[in-house]
This record gives C-alpha cells, structure tokens and sequence, in this order.
C-alpha cells in the first residue's frame, strides 16, 4: 500500500513510519519542518515532503497518489485547539476526496456516550466524525491512556509517581481507565490498512486491564521498585488546578497539562471489543497495564526511547531563523559572544557540545538555571524538566531542556531555539571550528530578538548574569573538552565542572 502520514513527527507517528516499512508498505511523510526528521533511521526509506494541515495546496500534493492516510495531528498545545483541529481535519478529508485516497485512518480518544465531554475528548471526536462522515472510507480508533516510553500519559504518570510519595488528589484519582501499550496502538493502525473499504467506523481499543488512576501510580511505583505511595482524594481540586501543579512536577507545560487533566473528569474505558471483529487481537495477545510499564522503564534505562511526546514542536515557533547570519532580517537583536580556542580535538570539544543539558546541566551557575526554569514552569512554560532524549547524541528537531534543537550540523553546529516563556525569540549556538596549527575554536553566541518594550527591558535585567551563566559556560565547556581523552559514549563527566566550580 501507498500510506502517507500525517504527523510523522510526533510521538506515535514517529514509531508508526517503521512499523509501515517493516510490514512493506512505502510511505510518504508529512512534516512542517522535514529537517527533524533528519536523523531518523528511516529517513532514506520514506518520501519526505514539506506540508501543513492548514494549508490547501500543502495538503493537496501530499495525498496525491496515495492509498492510505493516517493522520495523527492535533493541536493541544494550542489555546483555540479545537477550532484548528476542526479545520484541518475538513481540509483533510476534502483533500482525500478528491485524491479517491481508499482509507483514512485516525487515532482519537475514547468518548464515554453518557457523560460530558472534555473539551480535549470533544475535540478528538469532532475530528473523528468528519473523517466517518466523509466520503473516504474512514476508520476511526479511540485508544485512552496510551503507556510507552515518552508518551505525554507516561511522563506524567512517571513524575507524579516517582516525585511525590505523598499526593492530594482530587476525586478522579479513582475515575475508571482502560490504558494501552504503544505497541498494541500501532499493531492496530498496521493493520488498519489492510482492511476492505466496507470495514469502516469508529472503535474503541484499550489493554486487559480497567484500573483507576490510583491503581496506575501505585503498579507503576511498585515497577520501579518504590515505596507503595499515599493518595488522599479530596473534593476541592479541580482539573485546572491539578494541572497546574503537574506543570510544576513533570516535563508537560501547562499548556498540554490543562487539556489533558480536564479529560480525567471522564471514565476512559472501552465500550466494547468490536475492533476483534475486524482486527484480530495481536499476536501474544494484548499487553497488561503492568507489563507496558516494565517495557517502558526497561527502553528509558536503556537509552532506547525513538520518540517522545515533545518531539512535536509548537506549530506557531519558527521553524528555521538563521540568527547568526548577519544579513539575517529580524529587527532588533543583542548578542553575547563568546570565543575560545581549546586545546583539544575538535572531535572530543564537539562530544562535550552534544552532551549539554539533561543530567549533565549547562556548566556553569547551576542556580541561576534552576530558578529561570522554575520561573518558566510557573508562568506555563516548559521549564528544564523536559530533560534529553538520550546522554551522548540529539536529533534536529528534539527537545533539550527548555530549547529545541532547531540545526545540527554534526561535528559543527548546535544550534537551539528557545521554548521558554520569553517576550521574543532567543537562539544559543554553540559550534566547533579546527585549528590551523592543531585544536579548536570554540565560540558561543547567544541572540535575542525582543518583542516589544518589556524585550528590551527583559535583555538587559538579565545581562548583568551574562558572565556568570554565559561566561562560565563556556569556560567549562573548553576546560571539560580539554580534561577529556576519551571518546564521547566514555565520557564520565565531571561534577565540578557540571556545576561551574
């Protein structure tokens, strides 16, 4: 089958495209930035074309020809969501019209018939009836808690567990759930494509296990070996205030957190099983709620996570300013540059680069990054706790800490946009240049671009930490560079020099 996906840098899009090769279908990918996708090991594999959901000719070029369509987009972290979601999908589904596209398959969520919805569920099946209602053979499932190793539903689960022995909890802490492993949801979306056109509609698919929310954090603490935790349900909490105290304990900023803690008001189990009368159960049968957990803690300690929720950058973020080009056309922009020269490889000084963030901090004034990102966290930014995907290697388009890794040109450039809650854009690049005469050149230039009067102001409240933070960093980042013999999956960093000592 000819499948194009929708989504494809997303979290399940991301590990769905392999899946899709390995049962040999070809696919085309749909992304607004293809340069994320340049460190995928599928790349070479697929078509790759540039495209937004929200724009006609975008959409009409990238279902052309094709099959099969998945589409695995939404907007949560979007204010007005639901009304981008709603126009999209339309267009969409015209667009699959008009290609005579033979089935588009969608992953909602699971809507309970007889309670209010969610703005956040209402959304997911509002795009699902108009896929069901248009005039492409639609097959719609609704999956709740989805349990993998970076899923949103994971992290949260995860820092809330291991974070808070203790928890005060509002009522829906025992609200019923019916969560899936990520390798059931894309056993489902495979085979979807392999249906006949009259197998349509919309269905439910969920795990073995029906669980409250309090049995989940309670079998997850129990599979990362902690202590059994204490959950205190109380009347006064309610799903907006929730979230914001998960903006404050895991990596989801608020924006995706409101949305998301809103949706627990409802009972997320499946209605039925209808799925086995068009998709047979997998193979081994479905994975347990425990067992999703082990496999998720087993890949996360074994540095083997493809993909993760955040791997989706905001869509109203630029995909591709060049702050360091100085014909760049951008208004007003100040800058801290910082240049040394580094007695050492340039291939180890370019090791430490691709190293920074995550456990291994931003080496230097360690305080003054943990009260910005708190800071950040508080005003519904992203903060620090979105951590690294893995210690030693990034990917264009990933999250690090509070940036995105917006250029990667390996053993040259870093180039990170910020994500943090800022009045303008700011970029920090860090790159590697050899030596004439032996070693390297280190320079360092943080850009900002502000927005308005209160950007002006923000730049200069916080130069005066600029040699600490700035200055420091790249001190210790030459002088780790230089410390260092070894090759990068060795490197054993060194505290004092994490914590700018």
């Amino acid at each position: 089958m000819r499948c194009v996906v929708f989504g494809a840098t997303g979290y399940i899009g991301g590990r769905l495209v392999p899946e899709l090769l390995r049962a040999g279908h070809s696919v085309r990918v749909v992304a607004r930035s293809p340069g994320k996708l340049a460190d995928a090991p599928w790349r070479d594999r697929v078509e790759i074309v540039r495209g937004d959901v929200l724009g006609d000719a975008d959409v009409r070029d990238a279902v052309a020809e094709q099959e099969v369509l998945y589409y695995l987009v939404h907007s949560l972290d979007r204010a007005d969501f639901g009304e981008i979601d709603r126009a999209a999908a339309a267009r969409v589904a015209a667009a699959a019209a008009k290609a005579r596209v033979r089935r588009i398959i969608y992953l909602g969520g699971i809507t309970p018939a007889d309670q209010p919805l969610s703005r956040h569920l209402a959304s997911r099946a509002e795009v699902g009836q108009i896929f069901l209602t248009s005039p492409v053979p639609a097959l719609v499932l609704r999956a709740g808690v989805v349990i993998g190793s970076g899923s949103a539903s994971f992290e949260m689960l995860r820092y809330l567990t291991e974070r808070l022995p203790v928890m005060v909890t509002p009522r829906w802490v025992r609200n019923r759930v019916q969560p899936i492993a990520v390798r059931d949801v894309l056993y489902y979306l495979v085979q979807g494509a392999e249906l006949a056109q009259d197998q349509v509609g919309a269905f439910d698919i969920g795990g073995p296990d029906i669980v409250t929310y309090e049995d989940m954090m309670q079998t997850y603490a129990e599979a990362a070996q902690l202590p059994r935790r204490v959950v205190v349900p109380v009347p006064l909490l309610t799903p907006w205030l929730s979230a914001q105290w998960v903006n404050l304990v895991t990596p989801v900023p608020r924006a995706i957190a409101v949305p998301l803690m809103e949706s627990l008001i409802n009972d997320v189990a499946c209605s039925d099983h209808a799925i086995s009368q068009l998709i047979p159960d997998p193979p081994t049968g479905p994975i347990a709620f425990r067992e999703a957990v082990t496999l998720a803690l087993t890949r996360i300690r074994d540095l083997d996570v493809p993909t993760r929720w955040s791997d989706a950058s905001p869509p109203q973020t630029p995909s591709d300013p060049l702050p360091s080009d100085p014909d760049w056309a951008g208004g007003s922009l100040y800058r801290d540059f910082r240049e040394r020269p580094v007695h050492a490889d340039p291939e180890v000084l370019w090791s430490v680069i691709e190293s920074v963030g995550g456990e291994h901090g931003w080496y230097s004034f360690p305080l003054a990054w943990a009260v910005r990102g708190w800071l950040d966290r508080i005003f519904g930014g992203v903060g620090l706790r979105r951590g690294r995907r893995h210690p030693h290697t990034l990917r264009q388009g990933e999250a690090l800490d509070w940036w995105r890794v917006e250029t990667l040109e390996r053993p040259r450039l870093l180039r990170l946009r910020a994500e943090m809650r800022v009045p303008g854009r700011a970029w920090l690049e860090l790159s590697v240049t050899p030596a004439p005469t032996g070693g390297a050149l280190y320079r360092q230039c943080a850009v900002f671009e502000p927005r308005g009067l209160a950007g002006h102001a923000y730049w200069h409240s916080v130069a005066p930490f600029h040699a600490l933070v700035f200055g420091g960093m790249a001190r210790n980042i030459t002088a780790k560079a230089e410390a260092t013999k070894r090759p990068a999956s060795a490197i054993a960093l060194t505290p004092s020099l994490i914590r700018g000592q």
